[in-house]
Order: structure tokens, then sequence, then C-alpha cells
């Protein structure tokens, strides 16, 4: 079973519009309305891709309520602890040619909420293959979570990838996760000086056992014990990029059960990122895009 963890759920609701007038009123051409959080979907592609995942993290009030009704009807097993606040909404605009992203922060996450956590989380990992801990934290969760729940994994004989931005990407490597991946944009806000590789390779050198950065239409750059790689899209695909990066997450959790070298690994995770772009909502892949554009990327 792969575990992925997300802290910080959400509903995500994404509205599909031909164009958005800032200053007037919009007609909705269509709604989309799921769980969501960075590891809610990892958790769909994976569960798209044949594995065994189960989601754990925390979830309160009505929208809480709302996640885990969602996650049963599609058939993704989940052991989510139950906080007071309540969980977030997130949502998304979509123009064909634009997309624009709007995060609540979400709840306030008390000390004894995060130790009844801890309690699932360590009881899960007897039964987890690889754990994926990924997104934004609550409020109320230190900066140093992400380090510790990897840490918790490593102790117990569970590879982690960590995904996350700011503070919890900088303190990831002192947990030793065995992949941490973050964008260009966020590997630059945690090692500011430097190329994206010269960045990578700090945050390997501080703990991380590989660095994959995810480069958008460009590709991926994998610093690695093995080498550094990079794949090279053959073209852009045009769609939504919201949640690219998770479906290129549940490609390297692929690698992490079922080891192989990693630019195999690396061309899996790029052309699962390209086909997560051409579907509608977050969590989704076309697989028709993941095949055409699969044996067209270059690693170098």
């Amino acid at each position: 079973m792969i575990l992925t963890v997300t802290l910080n759920a959400a509903l995500d609701v994404t509205y599909e519009t031909p164009q958005v007038s800032w200053d007037g009123v919009n007609r909705v051409a269509a709604v989309h309305r799921r769980a969501g959080g960075k590891g809610v979907n990892v958790a769909r592609v994976l569960a798209a891709l044949g594995q065994d995942v189960l989601v754990t993290g925390l979830a309160g009030g009505p929208t809480g309520r709302a996640v885990e009704r969602d996650l049963d009807s599609a058939g993704l097993a989940h052991a989510l602890v139950p906080v007071a606040g309540e969980t977030r909404t997130t949502l998304v605009v979509a123009e064909p040619a634009a997309h624009t992203l709007f995060n609540e922060p979400g709840p306030t996450v008390g000390e004894d909420e995060f130790a009844d956590f801890l309690r699932t989380y360590e009881a899960l990992l007897r039964e987890a293959r690889a754990v994926v801990l990924s997104g934004s934290l609550p409020r109320g969760l230190p900066a140093t979570t992400y380090a510790t729940l990897a840490a918790f994994a490593r102790d117990r004989g569970v590879p982690a990838i960590v995904d996350a931005d700011g503070e919890p990407l900088r303190h990831a490597p002192d947990g030793r996760p065995a992949i941490i991946k973050p964008n260009a944009e966020e590997l630059a806000r945690a090692v500011p000086q430097g190329s994206p590789e010269e960045g990578a390779e700090a945050l390997r050198d501080r703990g991380a056992g590989a660095v994959i950065v995810s480069l958008g239409a460009s590709g991926a750059l994998a610093v690695t014990a093995d080498g550094t790689f990079r794949a090279r899209m053959p073209y852009a695909v045009d769609g939504n990029p919201t949640g690219a990066g998770d479906a290129l997450v549940a490609g390297l959790a692929l690698g992490l059960v079922a080891p192989g070298p990693w630019p195999e690994l690396l061309r899996r995770a790029a052309a699962l990122g390209a086909a997560a772009v051409a579907a509608p909502v977050a969590g989704a892949f076309d697989p028709g895009v993941y095949e055409a554009v699969h044996p067209l990327i270059e690693i170098v």
C-alpha cells in the first residue's frame, strides 16, 4: 500500500468558463466539486494506475465530511483524523488559456489533534510500502512537520516523498526523505542562490536521497545518487496545469515501490505530469496523452 498524507485537505471547486470578467457577471459553463489537496490528487492518480493506496490526513466540519463522502464515491480508501476546525475550500477559475487558483488557509490544528494523527500515522505505516507527504500545512503545525513525519517513516523502513513549499521545504531534508519534489519556483525560494541543479544538490547535501525539480512544459530535473538527469518534453500540452506536479509525484511514488533506472522512472513521472495537464481537474490524467508523449520524452 502507498500512503498519502494531506494535512490540509480541501474540497476543490473548479469553474470552467469561456472568459472571465473580473468587474462583471460571469457565466460558468461547468462546475467540478471533489475532494482535493495534493495528497488526495496523488492518490487519485495512483488508484487510476491500479495501485493500492490509502489517504490519511486531517478533516473537520461539514466541508471535511463532504471530502470524506467524495472519497467514498471515488472508491478511495481513507483514514482521515477529525479536527474541530473547518476543512478549507479551494477554487480554480479555468478559462481556455488561463487558470486562477484561490486557496483558503484551512483550520488551526491543536497539539492534541496532531497527536491523534501521529497515532494513526504510525499504525498505517506498518502496512505502507511508501509514503507521500505533500501540500501546505494547516495553521498550528510547525514548519518542521514534514521533516518529522519523513524521519518517522524512515525509522520504520518506509521511504518518503516530500512535496512542499517555503519553510516546510527548507526543513524537509532534515528528515532524510527518499525524494524531495519542488517545482522551480519553490526550489528558488528554498535555495535562493544558484541554478536549479545547484539548488537540488544543496538539498541533497542536507539529507534528501534525491531531488526532482518539476519544470512545467520544459520537463523535469533529477539530481540523484546515480547522477543528474533531465527529462525534455517533445511539445507543450495545452490544458489545466493544476495537479500536474501531483501526477508527477504519483509517478515517483511508483518508483519507490517498483524501483528501476532513474531515466525510466523520470520519463514515466514526466509523462504523467504532462498527461495531467490535458485533464480538466487535478487528480486526473489523460491516458491517451500519456501514451503519446511517454516514448518521445528525451532523457539527457
